[in-house]
């Protein structure tokens, strides 16, 4: 459970299915870092990395519309496979001040490793100024692109993940994925309306509904659950016709005909749930199809993050 932040801090917690030296590598390693770090699109340039206290990295971000980011990060805490602490976005002659400062602990339990990150900022109004810029950026997925680079160095799997917390406690979260009243509200992407035809949420159990849009598009869709606990819900879907015959996504034939979705709800407190989704192909697929999955990434964070902000106004509208 994550410490409640200070009104001029942020704090992000994860756990990753991997031994803290392996997480501190991919984080350290210029080589390795540069496969991950940054918002989905982006892409890094280290120019240098010295990795002691009073050390610094420098290195670009190179945006997906050619727009270059200059950063240095400047190190004042380094306690290998534990803790690190450095400012962000100043330089050492001290005539340009950091944007804030990070703490990042990695704490290993039962061969996982607990990472939390905390920005520390001037203000409690530069802290709410860049969590708004942070969403806008998309930066929390580069925490969700190490999962998925930790993912495929563990098992050569390829996996779509993406987190979002809610000021929500975990029951009620529970409860936004299993009652198909409230399922049906936030899930479809945006712009589609969804509805269930059958509904049987439970282990063993399968759904069967549709989307449409106000194009007059439809999709329907069938879902099969094979674990639900209160921290974690597992089930497969396909795309289907209105007789609920196997078919494919409607724009995109070659998308794999079966994903595997596993959510795992993590209490961050009384009052706050992390969603953590992980989405990869199941089954028989191809090579072009597994290619279309890795290269659609970038458009699997947008429909979820479109999903989530619908269930962000659900909740605050209060379910019905």
């Amino acid at each position: 459970m994550a410490a409640k932040s200070k009104p001029n801090e942020l704090t992000l917690t994860r756990i990753y299915d991997a031994p803290v030296k392996t997480v501190w590598d991919a984080w350290t390693d210029p080589e390795q870092v540069a496969q991950w770090w940054g918002p989905r699109g982006f892409t890094l340039t280290t120019h240098s990395k010295d990795l002691r206290v009073g050390g610094h990295w420098s290195y670009t971000m190179h945006g997906p519309d050619g727009t270059d980011y200059e950063n240095k990060t400047i190190y004042h805490e380094v306690e290998p496979y534990a803790r690190l602490v450095y400012d962000h976005g100043g330089n050492e002659d001290k005539d340009r001040p950091p944007l804030f400062r990070v703490t990042a602990t990695f704490k290993e339990i039962k061969g996982k490793t607990h990472f939390e990150m905390t920005m520390t900022l001037p203000t409690p109004e530069a802290a709410q100024q860049t969590k708004k810029l942070i969403k806008q950026a998309g930066g929390n997925s580069t925490w969700d692109r190490l999962g998925e680079f930790l993912e495929k160095r563990a098992s050569g799997k390829e996996k779509f993940v993406i987190n979002r917390s809610f000021e929500v406690p975990l029951a009620t979260m529970f409860e936004m994925w299993t009652n198909p009243k409230h399922f049906e509200k936030w899930l479809p992407p945006t712009g589609f309306k969804m509805e269930f035809i059958r509904s049987d949420i439970k282990p063993g159990g399968s759904t069967f509904y549709f989307m449409n849009n106000d194009s007059g598009m439809k999709m329907y869709g069938r879902a099969h659950y094979q674990e639900i606990r209160p921290d974690r819900i597992v089930y497969t879907q396909e795309f289907c016709d209105e007789n609920e015959n196997l078919s494919r996504h409607p724009l995109a034939p070659t998308w794999p005909a079966k994903m595997l979705t596993v959510v795992t709800l993590t209490e961050e407190g009384p009052d706050q749930t992390r969603v953590t989704v992980e989405w990869e192909p199941t089954g028989e697929f191809t090579a072009e199809e597994l290619d279309t999955f890795i290269k659609g990434r970038a458009g699997m964070t947008q429909g979820w993050t479109g999903s989530f902000d619908k269930l962000e106004d659900y909740l605050l509208s209060g379910p019905r």
